[in-house]
């Protein structure tokens, strides 16, 4: 597949040129009066974003393609919030709150920003410092992944060598990303006085796959998937047709973001959130979990990491992770 440009400066201002599109057209899609005019304008304008993103990346590394493809998913997913939030009677934001919303934060709440500009909220120098820190803790994570690849014996290919590179590879980009930059940018918020909060509470400290996913764990998504699938889903077909369509429809979001730009491991990321989907109608069918103490936790723990490589599969950290720390597997 062939991309729009021909190196990376055309690249990178094709996905500039793309991403304004979905700011402005998305902007406009959420000013209409008609919900069924604006679901329908919403899905096309993601579906067309991800296609572009995936022409425009076409001849580019995996991490680039990943990035592009992330970037059409949480911008074009802004709009379709945003007419659900205004459907469920929230006001519609003015054009500066709804830029600031879609462009400047990551979570899904598009009404918290409708009483911007306001006084500061408690706790966002609080929660600036804590992301400063876990950012630093990330960086070293990475640091250590990249010297336990530099330091390698001849036997390149050992298999323990690339486990615990991919291991602390992956969470030192969580602890950058979703416990570092998301929590400072929460608290620069917060000092705006707006009510974003840490999308990512205390997830090792789940007691059952419910709790990590529902309460814990990406809170924006969470969100996301609630307005979008759980809710429509479950008032047409009940709670469990909505738990099993949601976490499908997580899987296909992982799909976009992982084995595309991978362009290998299709289904296997589907597979891992069929799996929690199901876990989660078992808890819900009386399995209580959250009972169980410390087991609760290794539980919950055991069903998230063992099946982890099947989410992060091998062509997955070949293609996209390694590079970014400049690993070449042969």
């Amino acid at each position: 597949m062939n991309g729009f440009g021909s190196g990376p400066s055309e690249t990178a201002w094709s996905l500039c040129a793309l991403y304004g599109v979905i700011w402005v057209v998305g902007f406009a899609i959420t000013r209409s009066r008609s919900l069924v005019v604006g679901r329908t304008a919403s899905w096309a304008l993601a579906t067309g974003a991800i296609v572009a993103a995936e022409q425009i990346t076409g001849n580019s590394p995996g991490p680039v393609r990943m990035l592009a493809i992330i970037g059409a998913l949480l911008w074009t997913t802004k709009v379709a919030v945003t007419i659900e939030s205004q459907t469920a009677g929230h006001r519609r934001l003015r054009p500066f709150q709804w830029f600031a919303f879609a462009i400047a934060w990551v979570g899904m709440r598009p009404a918290i920003f409708a009483v911007m500009p306001r006084a500061p909220l408690d706790g966002a120098r609080r929660l600036i410092a804590r992301g400063v820190l876990w950012a630093a803790v990330g960086a070293l994570v990475l640091i250590l992944a990249r010297s336990i690849w530099l330091t390698r014996d001849s036997c390149a290919a050992s298999i323990s060598v690339k486990l615990a590179t991919a291991v602390a590879s992956l969470v030192g980009l969580s602890l950058v990303l979703h416990f570092g930059i998301f929590n400072i940018l929460a608290g620069l918020w917060r000092l705006a006085g707006v009510d974003c909060r840490p999308l990512f509470r205390a997830p090792l400290c789940a007691r059952s796959i419910e709790q990590f996913w529902g309460h814990r764990w990406n809170l924006a998504f969470s969100e996301m998937m609630a307005l979008l699938v759980y809710r429509p889903v479950s008032r047409m077909c009940g709670p469990r047709a909505a738990i099993a369509a949601t976490f499908l429809f997580s899987g296909l979001l992982h799909e976009l973001a992982i084995s595309v730009p991978a362009r290998a491991g299709y289904g296997l990321p589907t597979l891992y959130f069929a799996l929690h989907g199901l876990l989660v109608l078992i808890e819900r069918r009386g399995l209580r979990v959250e009972q169980w103490g410390r087991l609760s936790h290794m539980w919950t723990l055991g069903w998230l990491g063992l099946p982890l490589p099947i989410l992060f599969h091998p062509p997955f950290l070949r293609e996209v992770i390694w590079p970014i720390l400049g690993m070449q597997i042969s």
